[in-house]
């Protein structure tokens, strides 16, 4: 039987530690344009969970993005599940996806739990790719 939200197996696996933070790019040259909030989104756009055909951005994993005026972007963001079997690749593929894109600096993503993720946090897009209507 899965605990999974959208009933993938995760039997057997261990958590990611809350806390978790991953780290991509370099401090972004003065004097250049920092990247506007949908530039980044349209970055993280690119991450996939592997077990889900949608996007982590539009699952509502990304819980806070901030973009800082050095360029710099902090994430904190959570998983489908604790046990998620990407939970310790999930945060650096999204940091390293973040970091490429222009007018981007030093990026940190941070993993948390608190509050656990529901399918609620689901964008309109991602429930009807899913079939959850």
């Amino acid at each position: 039987m899965s605990d999974h939200p959208l009933g993938m197996d995760t039997f057997g696996l261990g958590a990611a530690p809350e806390g978790l933070t991953a780290r991509a790019g370099a401090p972004l040259q003065p004097g250049l344009p920092v990247a506007g909030k949908e530039q980044v989104e349209d970055a993280i756009r690119q991450v996939h969970d592997p077990e889900i055909p949608v996007n982590i951005y539009d699952l509502g994993l990304i819980y806070t993005l901030d973009i800082h005026q050095d360029g710099s972007v902090a994430i904190e963001m959570t998983l489908t599940a604790p046990a998620c079997p990407v939970a310790g690749e999930m945060p650096q593929q999204v940091a390293e996806a973040v970091a490429a894109t222009e007018g981007v600096g030093e990026v940190q993503v941070t993993l948390t739990w608190d509050p656990p993720w529901t399918p609620e946090r689901m964008s309109e897009d991602a429930k009807l790719a899913l079939g959850m209507f």
